[in-house]
């Protein structure tokens, strides 16, 4: 079991060099985003935004507010320093439990990030309470099972408790949602799922 003391650590460290990493694929960040139901006018919830890779992709599609946050200050503050200005992107360090939100909002993201969360079950639950009925939900990676699975091995296995398959996820968005996308490719993970109760 991770421990949310040990994952803060693990990202405040790599926080600065974070970005240095990141290879965006577009193709593989469109099929996320159309399955997501990201598009214009919607307000998302990025859960576990980091420093805040798909936040641009948002606001290109014009969302009306990304409301964007993390348990590491480290991934914060550099998300922060990226959109400073931005008056439609809001972010805070928190985790789900403490989040605070004015209002619902009609898409929630978690991307590459669903392994390092120890309660999924809860985590889903308390997400659905934030989403408009019809709002989405998606869980996202832009690797297959075993590349993640084999990345955090050599990266991040103390922090992770692995990507489960897509037949384990949607029997944790059942309770709430109605899955319309399971994709798990060699190369990319998505489950979405619209909210299918009050």
């Amino acid at each position: 079991m991770i421990k949310q003391d040990e994952v803060i650590a693990f990202f405040d460290k790599v926080s600065e060099t974070w970005d240095e990493d990141i290879i965006k694929d577009p193709d593989k960040i469109k099929r996320i985003l159309d399955a997501a139901q990201i598009r214009q006018g919607v307000k998302v919830l990025d859960v576990a935004c980091g420093t805040g890779v798909l936040i641009t992709d948002y606001l290109e599609r014009g969302v009306e507010k990304v409301t964007a946050f993390d348990i590491s200050l480290g991934m914060i503050e550099v998300a922060k320093s990226k959109f400073q200005g931005i008056e439609n992107v809001e972010f805070q360090c928190t985790d789900i439990e403490h989040l605070r939100l004015d209002e619902w909002v009609d898409c929630i993201m978690i991307y590459n990030a669903f392994p390092h969360f120890a309660n999924p079950e809860m985590m889903i639950r308390l997400l659905a309470d934030r989403l408009v009925k019809g709002g989405t939900l998606t869980v996202a990676h832009d690797m297959g099972i075993e590349q993640l699975n084999a990345h955090h091995a050599r990266r991040a296995q103390s922090v992770s408790n692995g990507l489960i398959s897509t037949r384990e996820m949607i029997g944790l968005f059942e309770p709430y949602f109605d899955v319309t996308h399971a994709v798990s490719e060699e190369e990319i993970y998505y489950v979405s799922g619209v909210k299918n109760k009050k």
